[in-house]
């Protein structure tokens, strides 16, 4: 009896890993499954000099940009 009690719990935790991977697909809000986003990318950095132009972060006096 208790090796049937520990193959049923056994089961419902492998069960939970399947429902794990479903979840990081992607949804529309009617439910369907559509392509995921791709992750944003990342802003390159940008540098000015010490007249306020754009320049070479590698530049002498560049300063970067928030």
């Amino acid at each position: 009896m208790r090796s049937i009690i520990v193959a049923s719990a056994i089961a419902v935790l492998m069960s939970g890993v399947g429902f794990s991977a479903e979840a990081a697909q992607c949804r529309d809000a009617k439910g369907k499954f559509i392509k995921c986003a791709a992750a944003p990318m990342a802003q390159p950095t940008r540098c000015k000099d010490a007249k306020g132009k754009f320049a070479k972060c590698s530049a002498p006096g560049a300063v970067p940009v928030k």
